[in-house]
């Protein structure tokens, strides 16, 4: 398996990846905790309790790497591949985060991880490589998410990712897709015009940076079983800000055709991310 030379510093010592994960604990207990070691560590100038404390960093929040690794599977690349991926990408995630910054680690350490496992899926996954722009551009993405998610405490926006690497919307639009990681760019978006509901709203009450990073993460998969013109309504949407008129005008349909398309098509997200460790709202 060939990881990215920059995942690891080559002196630096690989932890101890266990086979399991840490026992259940609270999503706000797993925040706390890790919070708490990483300010250990951060504090700590003897080689051997930073390494103890790294491995626990890595123990307490392994469940989250392996689940992003786990939304890669069955795409011709080894399952077992992408989770060592995964979990190497967060123990560099726990080695370059500043615990003092007062964001909440998973909301660094998921883009990290999705970048790894996203850039070793292009070296090693690739069944019809797209064009070398779209390449390029996806590595600059994927240079650019952790820093920008550390900067904004959550994951960035395609728009806020344009401007950051000035680059169109429209390309780094088509590059995500590209990736096959298509995800709305704002889980504040409002759903339709005539109600205050916004994306975030599908995720429940508990809500932080991570939770949204964790969202998005998701939503990738899901998003892509729907079909084309769903696909193009939700981009409109939710990445472009288009009006409900604006996408009827578009699509070839009327405005109210399309809020009815729309809670459609929320309703089957809603319905397909229903599930263990996804909590939604009623």
């Amino acid at each position: 398996m060939t990881l990215s030379p920059d995942l690891l510093e080559p002196s630096a010592p690989l932890p101890t990846i266990p086979s399991h994960d840490a026992p259940s604990i609270t999503r706000q207990e797993r925040s706390e905790r890790t919070h708490d070691l990483l300010l250990r560590l951060d504090r700590s100038s003897d080689e051997r309790e930073q390494q103890e404390l790294l491995d626990q960093v890595v123990v307490l929040n392994l469940g989250v790497a392996r689940a992003v690794a786990s939304r890669y599977r069955a795409r011709g690349l080894s399952l077992d591949d992408l989770q060592q991926v995964a979990s190497l990408a967060l123990v560099k995630a726990a080695r370059g985060f500043d615990a003092h910054a007062g964001h909440d680690f998973l909301s660094y350490a998921v883009p990290t991880i999705r970048g790894e496992v996203r850039r070793h899926f292009r070296d090693h996954g690739w069944t019809v490589r797209p064009p070398r722009r779209i390449q390029e551009l996806q590595a600059k993405i994927g240079g650019c998410e952790s820093e920008l998610a550390f900067r904004l405490g959550r994951s960035p926006r395609p728009s806020e990712v344009a401007d950051h690497l000035g680059e169109t919307l429209d390309d780094v639009l088509e590059a995500l897709t590209e990736d096959g990681c298509f995800h709305p760019a704002s889980l504040d978006k409002p759903v339709g015009t005539e109600t205050e509901t916004v994306l975030g709203d599908m995720f429940g009450e508990e809500d932080s940076g991570r939770d949204a990073a964790e969202a998005r993460v998701v939503l990738a998969p899901v998003v892509r079983r729907l079909g084309e013109r769903d696909r193009r309504i939700l981009m409109l949407r939710f990445f472009k800000g288009w009006t409900q008129q604006e996408i009827a005008d578009d699509i070839g349909v009327t405005q109210m055709q399309v809020s009815r398309l729309l809670s459609r098509i929320l309703r089957q997200l809603r319905e397909r991310l229903d599930g263990p460790g996804m909590p939604l709202s009623t």
